[in-house]
């Protein structure tokens, strides 16, 4: 064993100088970061809270149906499977890089029968013409990382599962965002379905006042022509929301694992209301935001490929360990002249390789700047979303208010009308024209009260998933 030792002091000392990385230091690419949203609106004083679990954000609206939906979104979704699919791969490929820090010890067994040419050069005169060569051998190789290499593919690898993960939350996220929007677009529906029904109700009344007075000679068939088309018109519209409602629901039981055959909602479960919405600070949403730590860690993962492309300038040194039992027969394999081992390290240069190493350093920084400007958008992005939706929010609120006052004046409108076409004082023309008014007023009510809560929800993925008070 004393002629190893040369090989094992060369060993020793490579792995003595193996903290070298060629990576640079890598940094959060830079951006300018506001301190506040240029958008106001009447929020509560409250900061997010980076610990809140993103998966029951929905609960803020107080809506038990709207919870179980999402739920077995979580639960039967296969985007959500395929997501977490994804993530499973992407950890996959981390283990892998790992395994590769460690040696690698691959075993073989050989039985054989053999026989030699009688014509063989240097063939000894005693030898015989057929024999066995049975062999057992244990082997280990090992790179040593001088340069890093192996480690920063690991930490490329790691920095890929963490981007994985964050897709895979993001993924989840935008899939409950989706399948809220289209909730609170139903209850909407819901809502103006039961709006129009309401006013074919009364719009039959007008009909049969109409024909009453028509019928006692009080007015004219025009009169009655324009109530039942005022009232057929209604009846149309009440169709045209459940078809859309059904198109809605459809997509719901798709996002939820489900046939759309076998799903149903009822329209009677609806409790959601428009949430509180905290104020926060644009630092606090970098921290949230799934995509944008994807886009960071994927920054980070390009900046480690850079010191593997650059390793690839230095030479690789490889350890090669091997301990092995051969014999002409098994049954001699215990014995001492039949073992034999082998160790040594193997170092290899490129010496000339028409560019491949410098193209391949190029590529590498060349996906750096790519991935830090991707980073840079995508936290850009972010912040005009939230800015979007605060301003939809804060101006909705405006909104509501006027066009609560608009219902009710259009209502007093269509009363004093009523009240005069009774009275012989008005023509039905103006009844008419009051109906309109009312029907789109109040429809205009239930849209925004809608986008309201869409807009909310938006606001949910624009900041990452939810929210909660600082003191809660």
């Amino acid at each position: 064993m004393k002629a190893a030792r040369p090989a094992l002091l060369c060993l020793a000392a490579m792995l003595a100088i193996t903290g070298c990385s060629l990576a640079p230091t890598y940094e959060v690419p830079k951006l300018p970061i506001p301190g506040h949203f240029k958008e106001a609106a009447p929020w509560t004083d409250a900061q997010p809270a980076d610990s809140l679990p993103r998966g029951s954000w929905w609960t803020i609206y107080n809506d038990a149906q709207l919870s179980t939906l999402e739920q077995r979104l979580d639960a039967n979704s296969p985007d959500v499977a395929a997501a977490y699919a994804r993530y499973a791969e992407a950890s996959s490929y981390d283990e892998q890089a790992r395994a590769g820090l460690f040696p690698t010890i691959s075993g073989l067994l050989g039985v054989s029968r053999n026989r030699q040419s009688n014509t063989r050069p240097l063939r000894g005169a005693g030898q015989t013409n057929e024999y066995n060569s049975d062999a057992v051998d244990l082997q280990t190789d090992y790179e040593v990382d001088l340069w890093g290499r192996l480690r920063n593919l690991v930490a490329s690898a790691h920095a890929q599962t963490q981007a994985a993960n964050a897709d895979l939350a993001s993924a989840k996220l935008s899939l409950e965002v989706r399948l809220a929007d289209d909730y609170f677009s139903i209850l909407g529906e819901d809502r103006d379905i039961q709006l129009l029904i309401d006013t074919v109700t009364t719009y039959r009344k007008a009909l049969d006042l109409t024909e009453t007075l028509h019928n006692g000679g009080v007015v004219s068939g025009l009169d009655v022509s324009r109530a039942r088309t005022q009232l057929d018109n209604a009846k149309a519209q009440v169709s045209e929301s459940r078809s859309r409602r059904a198109l809605l629901e459809h997509a719901i039981a798709a996002l939820a694992g489900e046939s759309p055959a076998n799903f149903a909602l009822s329209a009677d479960g609806h409790t959601s209301i428009v949430p509180e919405i905290p104020a926060g600070v644009p630092a606090t949403l970098l921290q949230r935001r799934p995509d944008i730590a994807a886009a960071e860690r994927r920054a980070a993962a390009a900046n480690a490929a850079i010191g593997v492309a650059r390793a690839a300038f230095y030479p690789s040194i490889d350890l090669s360990v091997m301990l092995g039992l051969q014999s002409d027969s098994s049954s001699s394999w215990l014995m001492a002249p039949a073992s034999y081992w082998t160790l040594g390290p193997q170092l290899s240069q490129t010496i000339f390789d028409w560019g491949r190493h410098e193209a391949e350093l190029k590529r590498a920084r060349a996906s750096l700047d790519e991935a830090s400007a991707s980073y840079r958008s995508t936290v850009l992005a972010a912040f005009q979303q939230v800015e979007d939706d605060l301003a939809l929010l804060a101006n909705y609120a405006v909104e509501d208010a006027d066009q609560t006052a608009a219902v009710n004046d259009a209502q007093k409108t269509l009363d004093i009308s009523m009240t005069q076409y009774r009275d012989g004082g008005a023509d039905y023309l103006n009844v008419v024209d009051s109906q309109t008014v009312v029907l789109s007023a109040r429809r205009a009510q239930l849209s925004l009260e809608t986008r309201r809560l869409r807009a909310s929800v938006d606001l949910v993925r624009a900041v990452g998933g939810g929210w909660m008070s600082a003191d809660s």
